[in-house]
């Protein structure tokens, strides 16, 4: 290899000699310590395969060499190389192949090299590109995101803390076009939200999203099967784009990303290691202006920016953006309960009915509650913040209770007069305290569960003494049982039933 690539060095100085200085055969021979008869060799050899002074700038070694030594037919001297750079760009659109650009190179040239070796002029070409570069990737195809490992601080202006802030990379697979974000974490929020950021800067979609593995986006690890975060699935699915992770140990799934993390810590970051940064925003500002310059800044082999490329390449490909950006979301699983409500955060949203006792997925937002079963949406609500709320449509509650319900209000009063004339006195003050008779339901299930327990004559005494204070709750009822005040003499019950109050702290608090 390193004999080859001696040879080389010399072919190129050979031609610079000749054609640039003008010198003889014998001349080049002793400035090189070569045989004249090698240099003329070269030299009718660079002729006879059409290649001229200056050498093209994209030609590489390995090209040069399969066009000096490769074996090739006399009639192919002087015929016009393939445009490899072009070639390569025309490869990253959809349907493109070579054959079919062989044919529209042939079509131009109609005396030009056959299909063989036009592929391997570009074999070679790719060879000598950057790995990231040498995989083919289709325009619009694949974003490639991950957090760099380097790191930045923002200082808090008045206790001069220093906080470290992370930074988020994406990059387009065909076309190399980079955005880079500070953000406060890496937490779920803040990964969704750079994706959210990414699009819009990209301003369109591509058909794939490539996360690298991350504990965020990725909820458990797998090479064949990796578990996907339900918000990532969600944000993609807003946005139309398949979240498909790179695979463990697999270096070049992630290449692109890699040389992407590699060019904002080196054009980016560096350069602003030594600026204080006050706010995040001030921060993102400044990358904002070196983010720019890195995407206008020529690739060497290519000759073109990441801009230029992204232009022609990705831009017109992508999918179009959503009328408005998506908007964060949590999911949780939920039972729907016996009064066809779930809870959530401590608020209770209904469900329909027929819902019952089984198990639905809510998807949260801080606007939104949306309940799923099976994946299909079966309610939404305006999302509520108070502690204890009960947030109900009219149309989920069923038309008569004793068709669909196991438990229904006459049910649970029948049962409470079935236990005692004070446990019915206390059933029907909680259905009759409530807005919703509905809303009872959890207090009076909760006091069966306890009958399960306690008995029936145990009940019957704590609901009378519930009744006594005017606790009507299924707490107080559960306190009176728990201390054993149902056995306490009436004429006690002054000084020992508890009182409930969320200052008191109780006896527990001082074990």
């Amino acid at each position: 290899m390193a004999k080859k690539r001696l040879v080389m060095k010399k072919t190129k100085e050979i031609l610079r000699l000749k054609f640039d200085l003008g010198l003889d055969n014998r001349q080049i021979a002793r400035s090189l310590k070569i045989s004249h008869s090698t240099v003329g060799k070269y030299l009718k050899k660079a002729e006879s395969v059409g290649i001229t002074w200056p050498l093209d700038g994209s030609l590489s070694d390995e090209a040069l060499e399969a066009m000096l030594f490769g074996k090739k037919p006399s009639a192919e001297r002087n015929k016009p190389l393939p445009d490899v750079e072009y070639t390569r760009r025309e490869l990253s659109k959809k349907g493109v192949t070579l054959m079919l650009l062989w044919q529209e190179y042939l079509k131009d040239n109609p005396d030009g090299y056959r299909y063989t070796q036009f592929c391997e002029y570009f074999r070679q070409y790719r060879k000598s590109l950057d790995v990231s570069l040498r995989m083919p990737h289709i325009a619009g195809e694949k974003m490639f995101v991950d957090y760099a490992g380097q790191t930045m601080f923002v200082v808090d202006r008045d206790t001069g803390e220093a906080r470290e802030i992370q930074i988020f990379v994406s990059v387009l697979g065909a076309s190399d076009y980079i955005f880079a974000e500070a953000t406060p974490t890496q937490e779920l929020p803040f990964f969704i939200g750079s994706h959210v950021h990414a699009f819009s800067f990209y301003g369109g979609v591509p058909m794939i999203t490539v996360p690298d593995n991350l504990r965020q986006g990725v909820t458990k690890a797998c090479r064949y099967e990796p578990e996907v975060n339900s918000t990532y699935l969600d944000m993609a699915s807003f946005y139309g784009t398949a979240i498909i992770p790179a695979r463990p140990a697999k270096p070049k799934d992630k290449a692109k990303v890699e040389n992407a993390v590699l060019q904002v810590e080196r054009w980016i970051l560096a350069p602003l290691r030594n600026r204080i940064f006050f706010s995040i925003s001030e921060l993102n500002e400044a990358m904002a202006e070196l983010l720019a310059a890195l995407n206008e800044k020529g690739l060497t082999k290519i000759g073109k920016s990441r801009r230029d490329l992204f232009k022609e390449i990705d831009k017109p490909a992508l999918r179009a953006l959503p009328p408005a950006p998506y908007e964060f979301a949590t999911f949780k699983k939920a039972r729907v309960n016996i009064d066809y409500h779930i809870e959530v955060d401590g608020v209770y949203y209904s469900a329909p009915y027929q819902l019952i006792r089984k198990e639905v997925e809510v998807r949260l937002t801080t606007r939104v509650v949306q309940i799923y079963y099976r994946g299909k949406r079966i309610a939404s609500h305006m999302r509520s913040y108070i502690k204890g709320a009960y947030v109900t449509k009219d149309e989920h509650r069923p038309a008569s209770h004793q068709k669909h319900l196991e438990w229904t209000p006459s049910r649970m009063i029948a049962w409470a007069k079935e236990t005692g004339e004070a446990t019915q006195a206390l059933v029907a003050a909680i259905f009759k305290a409530r807005a919703h008779p509905e809303q009872g339901y959890r207090s009076c299930l909760g006091i069966i569960r306890l009958s399960k327990r306690y008995g029936s004559d145990r009940i019957e005494a704590a609901s009378r003494r519930a009744l006594d204070i005017g606790a009507i709750s299924y707490k107080s009822v559960k306190s009176i049982l728990e201390n054993g005040l149902d056995k306490v003499p009436t004429e006690e019950m002054a000084v020992q039933v508890p009182i409930e109050h969320e200052n008191i702290r109780g006896k527990d608090y001082y074990r």
